[in-house]
């Protein structure tokens, strides 16, 4: 199965890593351990992007989603003001797969069974895995699909998945994403669901009338949903699909 389109940016300039850890949910510091995970989000705490960041020598390459990389950029290049950062488009491409790592590879930080990400100058021809099975074994959301502009994430599992540090200094969204963490028990998020039929990403899960959720990923049998973790229980539907809890 062919990997997901990707957008690979550079970042060099002598304030790259200052900017960026101003902004990102993650620590910049952690990128001396490989490749990190992490987020951008508005000053509310919501999600705008997910994204992988590898230091390349003096430089930094920002692995994005492609359909949100224009908008991305241009967020990015709107917080520079008079920073020394340039951020560059690059032509490289996403490889990824399972099993030992290749030499120019690193694994993956969110989960050990996603294997390694390395970046190269031709496209990828070999890549048979079926990630979005994979993806909701694991409960790993996507961008575009369980990520988006309404996501807070930690009820997205960015916690569990290495995507937020809560000991470095601030960020954007960072008072927000604090307070969740630290004054609330989350009631919303991210779960794996039975799922007999199927409906169309974003349907509403319902029990009883009421709804309790939306339907997301969807592959042999399990799903990824958005639930109300107070109101979800056996006996739920998502149009003609049944839904159920996990034993």
């Amino acid at each position: 199965m062919t990997s997901s389109a990707r957008s690979i940016f550079r970042f060099s300039g002598s304030d790259t890593d200052s900017f960026l850890q101003g902004l990102v949910t993650n620590d910049m510091d952690h990128l001396k351990d490989g490749l990190l995970y992490a987020a951008l989000l508005t000053p509310q705490g919501k999600y705008i992007a997910d994204f992988f960041l590898k230091r390349d020598g003096d430089t930094i390459l920002l692995d994005a989603d492609a359909a949100q990389a224009p908008s991305l950029q241009q967020r990015l290049t709107m917080y520079k003001l008079r920073a020394d950062v340039t951020i560059e488009a690059t032509s490289l491409h996403l490889h990824r797969g399972l099993g030992e790592a290749p030499n120019d590879a690193a694994e993956d930080p969110r989960h050990p069974n996603l294997g390694w990400r390395a970046y190269r100058d031709g496209a990828q021809e070999d890549d048979t895995t079926d990630w979005p099975a994979l993806y909701v074994a694991l409960q790993i959301p996507s961008a575009g699909v369980e990520l988006d502009e309404n996501s807070f994430i930690l009820e997205m599992g960015f916690e569990r998945l290495n995507g937020v540090d809560f000991r470095k200094g601030c960020y954007v969204g960072q008072e927000v994403t604090a307070r969740m963490k630290h004054k609330t028990e989350l009631r919303k998020g991210l779960a794996q669901v039975n799922i007999i039929g199927s409906a169309p990403v974003g349907t509403a899960i319902l029990r009883d009338g009421r709804e309790v959720g939306r339907l997301l990923t969807q592959t042999d049998g399990k799903a990824l949903a958005y639930l109300r973790f107070d109101r979800a229980r056996e006996d739920m539907t998502a149009g003609d699909a049944k839904i159920s809890l996990p034993a």
